[in-house]
């Protein structure tokens, strides 16, 4: 005999599963300044894709190529300083372009590193002739001194050794993209590389399901750092010393598959990993997909495309005169502020009221920094130096309306993110056992409930709903753990167990 008991009651009242996702604001051209418009466009054309991914792409990369070489103050006295970090994640099916977007829209980045690499290459030949030089010049000094001992001129000797010059350590190698790095490996390219550098990950899903295990407190400490961009972060690990980083500036970017991140906002969204990490995702992009498709068969646009590379070029290049403090700081334009408090007023007021879910509070709360960042990196972009103006500003409030309405989606992943999986375990109900597990849904092999989260998720769905009621099944005499199934709630006794 088994035994079944109910570990969740008292059980809620079977309730329809929402129809869909909520709605998304369309992304609007007019969000980029006029360097990087046209290519989003022309890439997101020609491979039928939501602009919205190009654009996120284009962003957090840009953000990286600005790093910490200007900084923005939004408020007029106060010191409170925002480094332009930026990190996106493209949500979306494993058909809707979002690798091929990314590998596209970085190009840039990688163009500028391929030339970074050809310079360090002739630094790193000439780091090594003077490494020879200064190897047989203290040869040298050494046989010298020796001689000068010898004579019983020892003081002679040891100034002589002391006036040999040592070459410094070997040149590094510039970077700006890093893809699967250890924390302590990814510290000392942080070490290397102050002004910032930029995470890409493929699939997001590994990095974020990593940073939020129990045992990696320590480095998702880091990253939640390296999200502000201007906090110190020191670490010992024997075998490479103390490394500290002066600056934690990062980026990030990449793919996530909607049943991948569902999980991992449920977790947020529960308390269950709620520290911030899913929050900072705050360029977390989920378009609907592109229904229609026709043969597109043309050369990338030669003039936008240069502009687009040419943004690249110009941050790269950027040179501003430092401020007394470090990087220097722009602030808003008088009309520009004005805008920026309004809108500041109105968020604040609606993310402390008492029917905002807190963890949409702490992403809203976060918001200020990205529209800060956005703000000052769309002046740079337009050929602005002194202030930020009302038109980087404008374009940078568009962002914080398009991007809430995303984000509204996002947090939805926490009851609808697997709806349509759970939607289908009702309608073949009658082709599962009952109790059921978990495992004898994964077997029939149906459409997005293939892999163990996917029915994992529907499940939890179907139980949230009050469809299911979630029983452990106790170990049987030969030993084991407990384990999971489900019932369904209508044939459920009042007692809550079964034999």
């Amino acid at each position: 005999m088994t035994l079944m008991t109910e570990i969740r009651s008292p059980w809620p009242a079977p309730r329809p599963l929402p129809d869909a996702l909520p709605p998304v604001p369309a992304f609007e051209p007019e969000l980029l300044p006029e360097a990087i418009q046209s290519y989003v466009l022309d890439v997101s054309q020609r491979m039928q894709s939501p602009p919205d991914y190009a654009a996120v792409v284009a962003v957090c990369a840009l953000s990286a190529m600005l790093g910490r070489k200007a900084l923005i103050r939004p408020k007029q006295h106060d010191d409170w300083t925002v480094t332009p970090t930026a990190w996106g994640a493209l949500i979306g099916g494993p058909s809707t372009m979002k690798s091929p977007n990314l590998a596209e829209m970085l190009k840039p980045v990688h163009a500028i590193e391929a030339g970074a690499a050809v310079e360090w290459g002739e630094r790193i030949k000439l780091h090594k002739a003077e490494a020879e030089a200064a190897e047989i010049a203290a040869s040298l000094a050494k046989s010298a001194a020796k001689k000068l001992m010898q004579d019983g001129r020892k003081e002679e000797a040891i100034m002589y050794l002391a006036a040999s010059e040592e070459v410094g350590q070997a040149p590094a190698l510039p970077r700006i993209i890093v893809n699967d790095a250890s924390v302590e490996a990814l510290g000392e390219r942080l070490q290397e590389n102050p002004n910032g550098l930029l995470l890409v990950r493929d699939e997001l899903s590994g990095w974020i399901s990593t940073m939020m295990q129990e045992d990696r407190q320590s480095e998702r400490a880091f990253f939640l750092e390296a999200f502000n961009g201007n906090a110190s972060f020191t670490y010992d690990r024997i075998g490479r010393g103390t490394v500290r980083i002066e600056h934690c500036t990062l980026s990030v970017v990449g793919g996530i598959q909607p049943s991948k991140i569902a999980p991992l906002v449920r977790g947020a969204v529960r308390g269950t990993a709620d520290d911030g990490l899913i929050q900072r995702l705050q360029l977390a992009v989920w378009p609907d997909p592109v229904r229609s498709w026709r043969w597109i068969d043309r050369a990338p646009d030669p003039r936008a495309r240069a502009r687009y590379f040419d943004a690249f070029e110009r941050l790269h290049a950027m040179e501003m005169p430092a401020g007394e403090d470090g990087p220097p700081c722009l602030r808003f334009t008088p009309e520009a502020q004005a805008m920026f408090v309004e809108w500041m007023e109105e968020l604040q007021i609606e993310a402390r009221g008492d029917d905002m879910p807190e963890a949409m509070q702490s992403h809203l709360l976060k918001m200020p920094k990205t529209v800060a960042g956005l703000a000052l990196l769309f002046e740079l972009l337009e050929g602005g130096t002194d202030a930020v103006g009302e038109i980087a500003t404008g374009r940078a409030l568009g962002w914080a309306d398009y991007l809430r309405g995303h984000a509204d989606r996002l947090y939805s992943a926490a009851t609808h993110g697997s709806i349509d999986a759970a939607r289908l375990i009702l309608k073949r109900k009658a082709k599962l056992p009952n109790p059921l597990k978990a495992r004898e849904i994964q077997r029939k092999g149906w459409a997005g409930l293939s892999a163990p989260e996917e029915v994992a998720s529907a499940l939890e769905v179907l139980v949230d709903y009050g469809h299911l009621m979630e029983l452990e099944v106790e170990p049987t005499v030969i030993g084991g753990r407990p384990t999971k199934a489900y019932r369904w709630l209508e044939e459920v006794g009042n007692d809550g167990q079964m034999a």
